[in-house]
């Protein structure tokens, strides 16, 4: 199994994803406490750091697979001031210590659509010139978690960084060609759990996939599903954007319902064992800003894939080698 170490790993979800793609998780490295109670409440055998990432070495993980991150996106975001390296946020030089640290075999970092604006055309460049300098080949892509079975679109950018021979093997992984299930469909078990007598009229009204979850800052705002844009959409769905629901809608509910925690989740893409620690408001925070995990599996399988490939083609090559010599 290949090995990985991620830091502001938040509540799993790039991890939970990685872990099925067949990844080891030698430390994952969080600040926020509830975050880490999250993390050791479904997986009590991960090695998981609570501290600020400025404060991790990675020294001793020397030459792992895989280093791995979703660094933090107010710095990007255009919910935010978009002030990138001048953001005290940035930690993207963080990571670039931590590359340098391990010389992991394979970089992961993802982020906000955001960066992908051209005002940060210069800032990605330095990166991706930083760890040019470093030995690896890069490549940023923006992916929708709608391409890989997510019912949302969440479009991420992704930073991809590898050794050169194995980034001659990185093909980035094909999009699902079935589109994702609808909200209704995915959250029709929650949402009729408690015999609300209305869930097939909203089942079908809410027949497309979901907006982005927002997560939030701990500084602004509750367990709202977004601005005022994203409760609109909500709204096309059936569903009451402002704010969670403490319990899924019973049998004389008669009005629009709100998401619950657990049905947040689903639409991140977590599965429906994975829980999250805290009161409703920071554990939705949790969940708005995750990862989604199939997205992370399926960059990963591909990670894994050119390693192997690698691998195989290496000892090809050696052994005919020695049968020559």
């Amino acid at each position: 199994m290949l090995t990985s170490v991620e830091i502001c790993a938040g509540a799993g979800g790039q991890a939970l994803g990685l872990e099925q793609a067949g990844f080891e998780h030698l430390a994952l490295v969080e600040i926020e406490p509830l975050a880490c109670e999250t993390l050791i409440l479904n997986r009590p055998y991960w090695n998981v750091i609570q501290g600020d990432v400025r404060n991790f070495s990675a020294e001793e993980y020397l030459n792992i697979d895989l280093l791995a991150g979703g660094v933090p996106c107010p710095p990007f975001s255009i919910a935010g001031k978009q002030l990138g390296r001048l953001d005290e946020r940035d930690l993207f030089p963080e990571a670039l210590r931590l590359v340098k640290e391990a010389t992991p075999k394979v970089v992961m970092l993802e982020n906000v659509r955001g960066l992908m604006d051209k005002k940060f055309a210069s800032y990605r460049e330095s990166i991706l010139s930083e760890l040019k300098e470093l030995g690896y080949e890069c490549d940023w892509k923006l992916i929708n978690a709608s391409d890989y079975g997510v019912s949302q679109l969440r479009p991420r950018a992704i930073l991809i960084a590898m050794k050169p021979q194995y980034f001659k093997f990185f093909k980035w992984p094909n999009k699902h060609k079935a589109s994702p299930i609808t909200v209704g469909e995915l959250l029709y078990e929650e949402m009729s759990s408690l015999g609300w007598k209305n869930v097939d009229k909203w089942k079908n009204q809410a027949d497309a996939i979901a907006p982005t979850l927002v997560g939030g800052s701990k500084k602004h705002g509750g367990a709202d599903l977004g601005p005022t844009r994203a409760r609109a959409a909500w709204e096309a769905l059936g569903v009451d954007g402002l704010g969670l629901a403490n319990l899924p809608p019973m049998n004389n509910f008669d009005s629009m319902p709100k998401l619950t925690l657990k049905m947040a989740a689903l639409v991140q893409g977590f599965p429906k064992e994975w829980n999250f620690v805290g009161k409703k408001t920071p554990a939705y925070r949790q969940v708005g800003n995750a990862f989604p995990p199939p997205v992370a599996r399926a960059i990963g399988m591909s990670i894994i894939k050119a390693i192997k490939e690698y691998e195989i083609k290496a000892d090809k090559t050696k052994r005919f080698k020695s049968q020559v010599a």
